[in-house]
């Protein structure tokens, strides 16, 4: 079991942020002119639910991934409205005192249940719930959004590469590339999409990922030559190193680097030119010279097609950076945070939709389970309003409770929660058909079958296809 944080401040660090910038402001004007509002019309605490799903996967996508529900969890946790926030919203006369007052206090203490992070997911799937008061739940809607779709649309694209790269291992080093604390969040994204390790050191420490790294090309350029180079590094950390064999001749680099480490050095890194025939140019002049357990690390702007297309190559391992921290051209999951539900006057909860052309969504709040087969293969997602979708024995219920009654499932965050997220990840990508795991565009794996009561016979169910 994982150690209990129960009721403890996150005082390092929120989700991947310093601690001083994870405020109630890292949202957006709306939200909070909502509250104003709902609180003069006397709505603010009426009982609502909202869910977060995405119309449509990216195009030519064939699966969705869940990411970041465990930085979202702690981030909600501690989203609070702090006195320099309230003295800032208060100078620019952006709310009234009431309103002030209101966030003084803020605390979420509503539920949340959520596909568990790392699940996959499809069109019209109800990856979040969020049942509280209309303004507990109104405040976090930036938030949410922030964190699962950026997380998401990186861990979906480290699933691809990863299902490229078979039983290779991906390496997340793309922090370079992107926003300093973004960078966090995609190494920690990138590990449940499946990559073994990450070059970025605060996630590692944050989250208790492996780390990576040796050296650059501007290590071999400060020496007089290679030779210093090599023997530098080979000193300071033995012959299990990865050298940089690129910089001038990766023929002679190679040679030289074996004479150096000898035949035991642990790994060669190439960084540019004709990756498929270096390597395999690499590997016979590695085996030549005896270094036949030397491994090959390739680099260079790799995505999920470029793994795909060096498959047939003698290559160890795989550094990707800038494709899979933009999410190898999806950089957002499209993920969107609607009210499915709220209080009407009796108090019963009542479903409530956008009807707007292209952007409709479903009233009611959703239950969802995944439709296996007898093998155990999935078949369809299956989402329903009411009493939940009907399944058997062999289908897979998805949402499972994340925060209760404000008190958040400690399992799913911090290092704990990053490997849980790992495994239900391959279980559930496993469970998936082949067709899923085709690069080449297509239409989502499985059909998402929209599960409603009968308005003519509320005891009979009516079944919708959203793909």
């Amino acid at each position: 079991m994982p150690p209990s944080t129960r009721g403890t401040t996150l005082a390092t660090a929120t989700g991947g942020v310093p601690a001083g910038l994870a405020t109630g402001l890292l949202t957006d004007q709306y939200e909070l002119t909502m509250v104003q509002a709902a609180l003069r019309s006397g709505a603010a605490e009426r009982p609502s639910v909202f869910e977060v799903f995405a119309r449509r996967l990216p195009a030519g996508r064939r699966y969705g991934v869940v990411g970041g529900t465990g930085r979202l969890l702690e981030a909600v946790s501690s989203f609070r409205f702090v006195d320099a926030d309230l003295a800032w919203l208060e100078s620019v006369n952006v709310l009234d005192a009431a309103t002030l007052r209101w966030l003084e206090g803020y605390r979420f203490t509503g539920s949340m249940w959520g596909y568990a992070e790392g699940e996959c997911f499809f069109p019209g799937s109800p990856i979040l719930v969020v049942e509280g008061t209309f303004a507990q739940a109104v405040v976090l809607e930036t938030l949410v959004l922030s964190v699962l779709n950026h997380d998401s649309a990186i861990t979906a694209a480290a699933s691809r590469m990863t299902t490229a790269a078979g039983d290779r291992p991906c390496l997340e080093m793309g922090s370079r590339r992107t926003h300093e604390w973004a960078a966090v969040a995609a190494a920690r994204a990138a590990v449940v999409g499946g990559f073994e390790a990450t070059s970025n050191l605060e996630a590692g420490r944050l989250y208790g990922l492996s780390t990576v790294g040796t050296a650059a090309h501007s290590f071999t350029l400060l020496h007089d030559d290679e030779r210093d180079a090599f023997a530098a590094q080979v000193a300071a950390f033995g012959p299990s190193t990865t050298l940089l064999v690129d910089t001038y001749d990766v023929g002679a680099a190679v040679a030289l680097a074996v004479e150096v480490a000898g035949p035991g050095l642990g790994a060669v890194r190439l960084d540019s030119g004709d990756l498929l025939d270096q390597a395999r140019a690499v590997r016979v002049q590695l085996d030549s010279l005896g270094a036949t357990s030397t491994r090959i690390v390739v680099t260079s702007d790799l995505d999920e097609y470029a793994i795909a297309g060096l498959a047939a190559g003698p290559v160890d391992a795989y550094g990707v950076g800038t494709s899979l921290v933009t999410g190898s051209g999806h950089p957002t999951a499209a993920l969107v945070y609607k009210l499915v539900a709220r209080a009407g006057t009796d108090g019963s909860m009542v479903g409530v939709a956008k009807a707007s052309k292209d952007k409709s969504s479903v009233a009611g709040r959703k239950h969802a389970l995944r439709r296996l087969d007898a093998g155990g293969t999935a078949t369809a997602e299956v989402v329903g309003t009411g009493d939940g979708p009907t399944g058997d024995s062999d289908d897979r219920r998805l949402l499972v409770p994340l925060i209760v009654d404000g008190e958040v499932d400690d399992g799913a965050t911090g290092a704990w929660g990053v490997r849980r997220a790992v495994q239900r990840h391959r279980e559930s990508l496993a469970e998936l058909p082949p067709a899923a795991h085709r690069l080449a565009r297509g239409e989502p794996a499985i059909p998402t079958l929209m599960e409603r009561p009968s308005p003519v016979d509320p005891s009979t169910h009516e079944m919708e296809n959203l793909r």
